[in-house]
């Protein structure tokens, strides 16, 4: 397999040696074509945005660390939706954060919050779907992943629409997630990795009681879960028996659970047959997908160098630059 000028070997950790071995300099990824690095030091309109960016960042974080997953579901929730342009923060009876697909979405005060700070000290300049990568790259990486180069210069998008909204299920099979993660200029490797954001945060009961209760409507368990995970996951999330029943939330990666770290046990945990959702699971039955598990499971600086780049990449979807799109004064409302 081959990304970019690099090509992908069989053993994932001598390829990330090869591709990635300063990722956390700019010089080591090829700058997309309509971003730019430093985009608003480089423009003289705003020299310490990202610097604003992390410092709230920092002091959200220490005050509430589950911002580092709501930003990561809410950046992901954007970008493979009509591409990275903040359509997801618009507000409105039938925008995209109304979507089924998107229940539960979080961060979005965050965003508000480092909007109204920059509006203070930058009027009109920074993008809000500059904020949500720059913000999402400052929490992932207080949360234990590496910083990597984000490029700006992005736009706003003035349309958001529910029914645009095609995010595939939690309960998907590997393939039907690959097939999407292709369709956004995406590999495997991206589609392994990104999962990788799994490690922390929190998933609602109802995405997982069909493989602990009614399997592909079997009326047992999925086979592929651990016996003593399934008795375990039953006790969080007793049988929906009847309508207006409560929905619990449970963490993806028990393991990491209220410290929300980023760590590579979730990796370990899909090995071990315990995986809260089944599109985590499935990584166990493709040969890619198995193999690069393993590579992860057992080095976790594999897996950091890994997630820079595969969020680098996907902060780079069908982005809009000048007049493309606009800067919103308010990031929930077009100009």
């Amino acid at each position: 397999m081959r990304r970019g000028n690099c090509v992908v070997f069989p053993l994932l950790a001598l390829a990330l040696s090869l591709c990635l071995s300063y990722v956390d300099a700019a010089s080591s990824l090829q700058p997309p074509v309509k971003l730019i690095w430093h985009y608003y030091k480089v423009h003289n309109t705003c020299d310490d945005a990202e610097v604003y960016i992390q410092y709230q960042v920092k002091e959200l974080w220490n005050k509430d660390k589950s911002i580092t997953p709501k930003l990561l579901r809410l950046l992901y929730s954007d970008c493979f939706v009509t591409g990275c342009d903040a359509s997801i923060l618009l507000d409105g009876p039938n925008s995209e954060k109304a979507a089924p697909q998107n229940r539960g979405l979080g961060g979005f005060v965050v965003i508000d919050k480092i909007k109204t700070v920059l509006e203070k000290r930058c009027p009109g300049v920074v993008s809000c779907a500059d904020i949500l990568n720059l913000a999402t790259r400052d929490a992932v990486h207080l949360a234990g992943a590496p910083s990597y180069p984000v490029f700006t210069g992005r736009r706003d998008g003035r349309l958001s629409s529910a029914a645009s909204v095609d995010l595939p299920s939690p309960s998907t099979s590997w393939e039907t997630a690959l097939a999407h993660f292709r369709s956004k200029g995406l590999d495997v490797l991206d589609l392994a990795t990104l999962l990788g954001a799994h490690s922390l945060g929190r998933t609602h009961c109802s995405y997982v009681v069909d493989r602990l209760y009614n399997f592909n409507g079997t009326g047992k368990p999925d086979p592929s879960m651990d016996a003593s995970f399934i008795t375990e996951m039953k006790r969080l999330c007793p049988q929906r028996l009847k309508k207006g029943q409560i929905d619990p939330l449970v963490f993806l990666n028990p393991e990491s659970g209220s410290n929300y770290k980023f760590t590579q046990s979730y990796y370990s945990r899909i090995k071990s047959h315990k995986a809260v959702l089944e599109v985590d699971q499935q990584l166990l039955f493709g040969n890619d997908t198995a193999q690069i598990t393993d590579e992860f499971a057992a080095g976790f600086e594999d897996l950091r160098k890994s997630f820079a780049l595969s969020m680098s990449r996907m902060g780079n979807i069908n982005v809009l630059t000048a007049k493309e799109g606009e800067i919103r004064r308010n990031c929930r409302l077009t100009n």
